[in-house]
């Protein structure tokens, strides 16, 4: 079943997403860009402060695709002991020589998921590269957030192509890029891991204003719909 990821950029956003019941809480800064960092210690104290089965992402920043760049970046937000360790791979850099890098860290037991920005038209043959250096799974967002949502830069049979052939590597999925309460059905019938929310959270839908937790249950509340829709089942209670 789809879950539901909210990003959130401090401790008090990150309970606020609890009460809501979010699937995954994933911290990230957006002002500092596209998959903007938290710093490692605010990072590890929501880690800390929040129940330990809670499922917890984070971003290592807008960084150059350079292995000296990434690694230790990525190692350090690992260690804050984040579930999973997010990194966006930007237009340039050293592609190959990052994936045998972090292949040697996905080794380690270090849970890395890839994201890719449909808005740069990325090649899904990718996909099959990254399972090969271990990452655990891979998700489609949106780089230029002033260029439109991921349903604008990709239609469904696109979305479709890449959630099935990230599937077909047995790898997680994920859907983001400014997305809205409108886009939920469509993309819950692609049926891939999660779906992605910032600004869709946020007073006046602004990916750096604060979260708004009415905004949020909105956005939570098109899943029991959806699903009931979907299977026929009557629809559970909106949280």
């Amino acid at each position: 079943m789809t879950g539901m990821l909210a990003s959130v950029n401090s401790l008090a956003e990150a309970l606020l997403v609890q009460r809501a019941a979010v699937d995954i809480i994933d911290l990230k800064q957006p002002a500092q860009g596209a998959l903007g960092a938290l710093a490692t210690a605010s990072v590890a104290e929501i880690v800390a402060t929040l129940p330990v089965a809670t499922r917890i992402s984070a971003t290592v920043g807008d960084l150059p695709m350079l292995p000296e760049r990434l690694l230790p970046a990525v190692r350090e937000m690992a260690a804050t002991g984040v579930d999973y360790v997010k990194i966006g791979f930007f237009p340039g850099g050293d592609w190959p020589a990052c994936l045998e890098a972090l292949q040697a860290v996905a080794g380690q037991g270090i849970a890395l998921i890839a994201v890719l920005f449909a808005d740069t038209r990325p090649d899904f043959a990718m996909i099959a590269e990254l399972r090969r250096a271990g990452f655990r799974g891979v998700m489609l967002d949106t780089m230029d957030k002033g260029r439109g949502s991921l349903t604008q830069c990709m239609d469904a049979s696109e979305l479709r192509t890449f959630v099935d052939a990230a599937r077909g590597q047995g790898m997680l999925t994920g859907l983001a890029g400014s997305l809205r309460c409108e886009d939920v059905p469509g993309l819950l019938a692609l049926a891939p891991d999660y779906l992605g929310f910032r600004g869709a959270l946020c007073r006046e839908h602004c990916r750096t204003a604060q979260l708004d937790l009415n905004r949020i249950r909105q956005v939570r509340a098109q899943w029991p719909a959806q699903l009931a829709a979907l299977s026929g089942d009557q629809c559970y209670s909106a949280v």
